[in-house]
């Protein structure tokens, strides 16, 4: 089975907390059989593997648990990068990147036109003619003219890979392998499914760019809004980018 292969997803008896359970997980291998099919996902032969040890990735990364994996043959290691979700709405949304507009306008090159636009739709500018807004803090991109919303459009598109890519995989020491779903089902269990990252990126980037009827951002099945919340601190104004992690399922 190669790297690209997927293993689908099944119901266990018990569930997930958080990120320490995956490690405790793929730590216990030997005897965990789920940890197991994992590793025989991620196209290891279990009869060969000498040792495994999964870490926590503390940080502003993408990879959350990172798996070290030793062959017997011959002794050498590979180190599998993990993005973990665990939810427990199938419908729900799953915060998969935020920062201040200026990061990503420095991040993707966003030239000074498409900024205005942005800096219009978190509210880092303040809108004119207020009184025929949703929001007089900010303006909604079904609020600005045709030509604005072909811009944002026409720049995402062009960008679209690039913007998957660093928003779902990221650029740097721990970008992330593989993206790790995990379903709680209350006391019923829970239910998994593991792919590789280039496998979810075309999953989450199938669909083409567009502005939502909420006046949003939608590109391909991944959603980009302002923050808002935070009692309207400066905080409120970021860009955030939204997944529903159970689209890896196949079924939402």
């Amino acid at each position: 089975m190669n790297k690209k292969e997927l293993f689908g997803s099944e119901i266990a008896k018990s569930g997930f907390r958080n990120e320490d359970d995956v490690i405790e997980k793929f730590n216990n291998w030997k005897r965990d059989r789920v940890a197991q099919e994992w590793l025989v996902v991620m196209g290891y032969i279990i009869k060969e593997i000498e040792y495994a040890r999964a870490i926590k990735v503390s940080g502003n990364y993408k990879t959350d648990v990172q798996v070290q994996v030793t062959i017997k043959i011959n002794g050498a290691i590979d180190c599998e990068n993990l993005s973990v979700k665990l939810v427990s709405n199938p419908q729900g949304f799953n915060q998969i990147d935020k920062r201040d507009i200026y990061k990503y306008i420095e991040l993707w090159n966003i030239p000074q036109d498409i900024e205005n636009i942005l800096k219009l739709f978190t509210g880092k500018t303040e809108p004119k003619n207020k009184e025929l807004l949703r929001d007089p803090r900010r303006m909604f991109l079904t609020e600005m003219n045709s030509q604005d919303q072909n811009r944002v459009i026409n720049f995402f598109e062009k960008n679209k890979i690039l913007i998957i890519s660093d928003i779902l995989k990221g650029r740097d020491k721990f970008a992330a392998d593989w993206m790790l779903v995990i379903l709680k089902k209350d006391n019923k269990g829970y239910e998994w499914a593991l792919k590789d990252i280039n496998t979810v990126m075309n999953i989450f980037g199938q669909g083409n760019v567009r502005i939502t009827e909420q006046g949003s951002l939608k590109i391909g099945e991944i959603s980009m809004q302002r923050k808002g919340g935070d009692a309207g601190r400066e905080s409120a104004k970021m860009l955030q980018f939204k997944i529903n992690p159970c689209l890896l399922f196949g079924k939402n």
